[in-house]
């Protein structure tokens, strides 16, 4: 046999008892005598037996009201914790945020944004992950990031990009190299020079290779670097120059080397949060992307 009683009856039941009169009962739990009693009286039907004796005195709890008073305690006490931490998941204080982020992202990027978010979020798990452009987009559509790290994709009626901050690109070169001194260095210079390059699939490939073309620049790579660490290895051998983001140097030993701003007026590229556009959120990961928003220069 199943016993179907709400939390208002056993709320109603421990406040009796602790009260001892239903006046004072009903008082404390703001509801009038009758209801009072009556939610009572619905309870004692549904277990076929008195939890109370009253008299025109005294409220006296029964054996099986005794009996069922630490089962309403123990369950009330176990509600009011689920509450509590259901209020710290919707306050953004409990759950994981999944993140993707390029690599040059992981590194200059979400360090510091994850040290400032656990200050006030302790509790707050990460998951996080590094990916080229194509997989991250393909991981925030398909749910298994909450949102990522990149730079501006291409329009997607699936996806929603927020930017955060222009990255500038920068001319990558020996720091014995002339051009080091200078404050900036034209985009013609790739084509007069060894140009290392990085290969394709790389989120920064598309983003030189657009403004080569819009600047009209017949620009041949004596090397297409895997990576940017290798790209900057390269250079620092002195094998050639290099067109890099900024916030991709992080990713490379940067010793001996030098990096200036490309273009007058500076090239810039567009990095930011992309989410898929209709999934809602776990509240701790819209708290962490306002921290991304607020930290962002």
């Amino acid at each position: 046999m199943r016993l179907n009683l709400s939390l208002r009856q056993l709320e109603v039941i421990v406040e009796v008892d602790e009260a001892g009169s239903f006046r004072a009962a009903a008082r404390k739990l703001g509801v009038s005598q009758p209801a009072l009693s009556r939610t009572l009286r619905l309870a004692e039907e549904a277990l076929g037996t008195r939890l109370f004796d009253r008299d025109t005195r005294r409220v006296t709890i029964t054996p099986a009201g005794q009996e069922l008073l630490h089962i309403a305690r123990r369950v009330l006490g176990d509600f009011d914790s689920a509450l509590s931490e259901l209020g710290h998941f919707m306050k953004g204080y409990r759950g994981q945020v999944n993140v993707a982020a390029l690599p040059s992202m992981s590194v200059a990027l979400l360090p510091s944004a994850v040290a400032t978010f656990r200050q006030q979020h302790p509790q707050v798990e990460f998951k996080l992950q590094e990916l080229a452009a194509e997989a991250l987009l393909a991981a925030v559509e398909e749910g298994r990031a909450d949102f990522g790290l990149c730079a501006k994709p291409a329009p997607d009626q699936r996806l929603r990009y927020q930017p955060l901050q222009d990255d500038p690109m920068m001319l990558v070169c020996r720091e014995d190299d002339p051009v080091a001194a200078r404050a900036n260095a034209p985009w013609s210079i790739l084509a007069e020079r060894p140009y290392i390059g990085i290969q394709s699939g790389s989120s920064i490939r598309p983003i030189i290779d657009s403004v080569f073309v819009r600047k009209r620049l017949a620009v041949r790579a004596a090397f297409d670097a895997p990576s940017v660490a290798a790209c900057c290895a390269l250079v620092k051998e002195g094998l050639g120059i290099a067109a890099l983001p900024r916030l991709s140097l992080g990713l490379a030993d940067m010793r001996d080397l030098a990096a200036i701003p490309l273009g007058q007026p500076a090239t810039f590229r567009s990095v930011g949060i992309v989410t898929r556009i209709g999934r809602t959120l776990a509240p701790a990961s819209l708290a962490f992307m306002r921290t991304l928003i607020q930290q962002r220069p």
